[in-house]
């Protein structure tokens, strides 16, 4: 279960961060004060992706997945209890 777990949490960690790259060409592309704001302050794309939410929703989306995979492949590698 750990190799399974493993390798979610890898492609997990991979769609993420497409995702998150994504979401900053977006940003840059809206204006560079944006995809600045958004490099130093990493909490601030979550207000950019609501407020340009057309533009920014499917790489936030992919993001959301990508984390979203690799939590559970993460919960699948923790050793059993006890």
């Amino acid at each position: 279960m750990n190799t399974i777990g493993m390798l979610l949490a890898i492609v997990g960690a991979v769609i993420g961060l497409v995702g998150g790259i994504m979401l900053l060409i977006v940003a840059f592309k809206e204006n560079i004060g944006w995809g600045i704001a958004c490099i130093l302050i990493p909490c601030l794309t979550i207000v950019f992706a609501i407020m340009h939410w057309e533009k920014a929703k499917k790489p936030f989306l992919i993001e959301l997945v990508g984390a979203a995979i690799c939590s559970v492949g993460s919960y699948l590698m923790k050793p059993p209890a006890g």
